[in-house]
């Protein structure tokens, strides 16, 4: 499914050919976990697989990613099995190696108010992932995308959790932000399960929420070994509890 013309691929994306889930590990650990999850989610149908390279983690002394060497393992990986990739870039300096090499470019929500980065997002011709932040309103997220904008229609909006007082779920899984954005822009909305509850046990319902109230596509987590993952282990699925997803999604589609 991987393709390189980024025209038909954004079309894809856009038209919900390329599926309505993208799904990988939280982080590239090594060559051998990311094979895996990619063999795992192309006999799965998945055609989009998210790694993150450059993790920003709140404690200096956690796992920061593999850098420029995860970027090429995900590169490598979704070329082998025709996937088409999705990471996060941390640095406009790191920013034209990333090009290079990764088909979809993640912004996250640390960086939705970087305009500087979001600027020289503008002349990437590539499809961008804009993260909605920890504490953005709706109209600071909308004109966000429109930095981009300037340059590059090519933007899918994610809603990812924001911040509030409970502590049920990592953030506040914001639902209705789906359909105002919907009515309000022209751009793909794609919920992120793993980074808004944190947790495993409420992904399914929470999933099903968020395609009855218009999302385009859903965004989760999955490792082959969770209990033993280098970062956000508590809401990475395993590659069976995936399978148990994926099927519950298909009896409500069927």
């Amino acid at each position: 499914m991987r393709n390189t013309n980024i025209e038909q691929l954004w079309q894809c994306l856009k038209s919900g050919l390329s599926g309505n889930i993208m799904a990988g590990p939280c982080a590239v650990e090594s060559h051998e976990q990311l094979v895996q999850v990619a063999e795992f989610l192309k006999n799965s149908g998945i055609s989009i697989l998210r790694a993150g390279a450059f993790k920003p983690r709140t404690l200096p002394g956690s796992f920061q990613g593999l850098g420029k060497e995860g970027v090429r393992i995900i590169h490598d990986i979704c070329k082998q099995y025709d996937l088409i990739s999705i990471s996060e870039v941390m640095d406009i300096r790191d920013l034209d190696y990333m090009v290079q090499r990764i088909d979809i470019i993640q912004v996250g929500s640390r960086n939705m108010f970087n305009y500087s980065m979001l600027k020289e997002l503008a002349r990437v011709g590539k499809p961008i992932l804009l993260k909605r932040g920890l504490m953005a309103t709706l109209n600071e997220f909308i004109n966000a995308a429109e930095y981009i904008r300037q340059g590059n229609e090519m933007i899918m909006m994610c809603e990812r959790g924001i911040r509030s007082f409970d502590t049920a779920t990592r953030n506040i899984l914001d639902l209705s932000c789906v359909p105002i954005l919907k009515q309000n822009t022209d751009f793909p909305v794609v919920v992120d399960l793993s980074h808004s509850l944190g947790r495993k046990d409420i992904m399914i319902p929470m999933a099903k929420a968020s395609m009855a109230a218009g999302a385009d596509m859903i965004m989760l987590e999955v490792h082959p070994e969770p209990q033993k993952a280098l970062s956000d282990a508590k809401q990475q699925l395993s590659l069976y509890e995936f399978e148990r997803f994926l099927e519950n999604m298909k009896l409500q589609n069927a």
